[in-house]
This record gives C-alpha cells, sequence and structure tokens, in this order.
C-alpha cells in the first residue's frame, strides 16, 4: 500500500509514504527530500492501537481514504501547501452524505453576492419566503421559528447546515443555487472534477425527476420584494462514470423488506475527497475561486468552528448536543469539552454506513494548522438501509484516533515560520 504525495509543491521535490508492518505494528513513514534534506519523516505512528492497525490492515474493505495537506509559510506568511494522499482515488464511489452541504453552503453565499454586484440589495441576512409550485413533494417556507425574527434567510440556513448539520436548510441551499448551477459552478472553478451534486438529503418523496425542479424564492425588506427567482429545472446530465456503485449484497427496501441484491448508489450524490477538501481550502486560504466577500467568510468560519452550545438561534440543548456532535476527528469518540485553544473548521456527513470528515484544524496555543479529510465504510453485513452499521464502534473511533495521530505529528513538527492565525479567533456568544 502506497500514500502519495501530490507533485505540486515547490519546496518539496519528492516524497514516499508507505505502509509497512513491523513486529506486528503499522507505521506510516514518509520521506522528503528538499534542497536541505530532511531525512526520514515518522508521520505516524500507531503500535499499540488495534483499531487503527485493524483499519489499515483492511483499507480496502473498509474502503478508506485519507487526505492530509501539510501547511508551510514562508516569511510573508504565504502558504505552500503539501498534500499526501492514502487510497485516494476520484473514481471510486462512496456515499459523502451530508458532507455534501459545504460547498453547495460556499455557493449560495456566491450566488448573493453577485446579485449584490447586479445591484440587487439581497445579503444573507435578507429575509426570504420560498413558495411551492408541485406541491407534493415540495414544500413551502413562510418564516423560521428558529431564528431570532422568525425570519428564514441563507444566512441562518448556513448556520444551522454547519451547527448540527441540518438536513432542510441543506435542501433550501440546494434549491436556491440549483443542481445545474451548483454543478456547472464548482466545474468551471476547478474543484470539481467528476463529483455531482443531484438531489436533497432526507427527503424520500423527491425521487430522481422531482430532485431536478427547485422551489421559487423571494427575497424580501418589510413590504418590499428585492429579488425574485422562478422556480428551475436541471435538464438531463451526464456525469463521468465512477467505479463500484453497486454495493453490498442486499438492502432494505421501501416497504420495509430485505432486498437480495446490491444496492445502486449510480444516481446519488458523489463527491470526490480531493474535491471535497479543495472546496474547503478555497474558503480557508481565500484563493479567489470563490467570489465571496470578507463578511461572507466570516459567517462561514464561525458557523463550521462553532458548536452547538455555543450558538444562540437555534438554541441547541440536550444529552445529544455536545462540542463534538459534528467533530469527527481528535474528538468525535468523547462528550467531553474541546479544549478552548483547539477549532476545528469542518463538514462531517455519515449515512449508509459511511463516514466522512473534511476539516481545517488549528491549535491557537500551539500555532497549529493543517488540513485533513478521511471517509471509511464501515457495514460488516453488507446490508444497506438496515441501521446496522459500526459507526460507534469502528468509524468514529477510527477518524478521531486518525484526527489526534496527524495532530500529535502536526505538535512535533518544526515550523520555519510560525502562522499568524488570528482571522480564525471568532467571537461565538
Amino acid at each position: 500500500m502506497r500514500c502519495n504525495k501530490i507533485k505540486d509543491s515547490k519546496t518539496y521535490q519528492m516524497v514516499k509514504w508507505m505502509f509497512i508492518w513491523c513486529v506486528g505494528f503499522f507505521v506510516l513513514l514518509g520521506a522528503c527530500s528538499e534542497k536541505n534534506d530532511l531525512g526520514e519523516i515518522d508521520f505516524l505512528n500507531i503500535e499499540g492501537d488495534s483499531l487503527l492497525n485493524e483499519v489499515f490492515e483492511h483499507a480496502e474493505k473498509y474502503e478508506v481514504q485519507i487526505r492530509y495537506v501539510q501547511i508551510n509559510r514562508d516569511e510573508d506568511g504565504v502558504a505552500e501547501l503539501v498534500p499526501y494522499e492514502f487510497r485516494v482515488d476520484s473514481s471510486a464511489y462512496f456515499y459523502p452524505a451530508s458532507s455534501a452541504k459545504m460547498p453547495v453552503a460556499f455557493l449560495a453565499l456566491e450566488k448573493l453576492n453577485q446579485l449584490y454586484k447586479q445591484n440587487i440589495d439581497v445579503d444573507f441576512n435578507t429575509a426570504l419566503e420560498i413558495d411551492a409550485e408541485r406541491v407534493p413533494p415540495q414544500t413551502a417556507v413562510l418564516y423560521d421559528s428558529s431564528s431570532i425574527d422568525f425570519r428564514a434567510s441563507i444566512g441562518h440556513y448556513i448556520h444551522k447546515l454547519f451547527l448540527v448539520s441540518d438536513n432542510d436548510a441543506y435542501n433550501r441551499l440546494y434549491e436556491f443555487v440549483g443542481p445545474e448551477a451548483i454543478n456547472k459552478e464548482m466545474r468551471s472553478k476547478g474543484i470539481f472534477r467528476n463529483s455531482r451534486i443531484v438531489h436533497r438529503l432526507s427527503a424520500p418523496a423527491f425521487n430522481e425527476e422531482e430532485n431536478r425542479h427547485t422551489n421559487s424564492f423571494r427575497f424580501f425588506d418589510g413590504e418590499r420584494t428585492v429579488y425574485s427567482q422562478p422556480a428551475q429545472y436541471m435538464e438531463a446530465w451526464s456525469f463521468e462514470k465512477l467505479k463500484n456503485t453497486s454495493k453490498g449484497r442486499g438492502y432494505i427496501n421501501g416497504n420495509n423488506d430485505l432486498v437480495s441484491e446490491p444496492f445502486d448508489f449510480s444516481n446519488k450524490n458523489f463527491i470526490a475527497l480531493r474535491d471535497l477538501q479543495e472546496s474547503l481550502i478555497s474558503v480557508i486560504m481565500q484563493d479567489g475561486k470563490l467570489d465571496l466577500r470578507a463578511e461572507d467568510y466570516q459567517l462561514l468560519y464561525k458557523s463550521m468552528s462553532m458548536y452547538p452550545g455555543e450558538s444562540l438561534a437555534p438554541i441547541y440543548e440536550g444529552e445529544q448536543i455536545f462540542d463534538s456532535s459534528v467533530k469527527y476527528f481528535m474528538f468525535g469518540d468523547t462528550k467531553e469539552s474541546i479544549p478552548e485553544h483547539i477549532r476545528i473548521f469542518n463538514k462531517i456527513g455519515g449515512a449508509y454506513g459511511y463516514l466522512t470528515d473534511c476539516a481545517y484544524i488549528v491549535d491557537f496555543k500551539n500555532n497549529i494548522e493543517f488540513f485533513l479529510a478521511a471517509t471509511i465504510h464501515v457495514n460488516s453485513n453488507q446490508v444497506f438501509n438496515d441501521d446496522q452499521y459500526e459507526y460507534n464502534e469502528v468509524g468514529i473511533p477510527f477518524l478521531a484516533a486518525l484526527g489526534r495521530k496527524f495532530y500529535e505529528y502536526e505538535l512535533g513538527r518544526t515550523r520555519n515560520k510560525i502562522p499568524d492565525l488570528s482571522r480564525f479567533k471568532m467571537v461565538y456568544k
């Protein structure tokens, strides 16, 4: 098995990553050569960690993909990104679940900004209503009882989308941007290669055809309508063929019956791990691929890194609400509070036995920053829709342990320049 570094770094000329069995444990090694020889770097030492050993030994079974991006800054603070990959295959299908929400949130803000540049007085706080032309399955929105002023807005949907991975919030952003624009824009920016977002989430009433239709929107200020968007329709789109879109040995259908044949994912959302991470990198590094304003970035940074308990609207309470509710890396296996000096800007996804996290992790006390994305599949009986997945036994503990291993490596890594992380320090309350 091999981990490959993407050869787009000016500083590093080559790198070799390999997984090696040695004296009963699995070690990830990296070798980097530079003008000043760095020698051999022991990236991950997983000696004694039975779970990591189990998953890495059977990485194909678990469909594991990992992409770690090291950040090295020069004297001017300019970042050089050095990516490393393990089993990353952009043509191998995995279900992204709620991680697909992240790029849609980015595009919703870009669309508002482009409307504003056309002298249309809208932003992410502008109140909106949503009509329903195709009933059922479409539904309308006249207000949002979870917001302070009971008004729905793009900003509030984004807030809920990242805070608790709210499905309805994502569905409304999907309807606002539209599936045709989502796929066209992300591809034109070079972020999506063969990824596709083609349906709402947790909305079984919408079949493939209905997911091509989106609702109409009205943005208003008091009694004045400032922008109206008609209903949209996405024509049939021919996407690239992916590997392994038929999965497992069976699934539970809508009648709660077991169907003993593979489950077909060919018409479902897909975001390659590299594409997903590149969308996050674009926002964190503000590389200009997305047309966003300063206040858009602030909304995203705050929403992505906030904990549910810090939210004032909506107020999230209860036993299932804790700092790591939507943070798999490092802390997903604990309900304890996350240390104040660490913040994780991320989006997770979990469904059909797939767990994915895509994150920018910062430690303000130790001046650490790095990107990490990974996915794993935990469905030992190979039956879908039976809710018998090893999320808590294998998936989440694996991602948590993986995050800690990379954090430990970053903690001991020498940096030529201490990063200035001040723009990522948010006021949450």
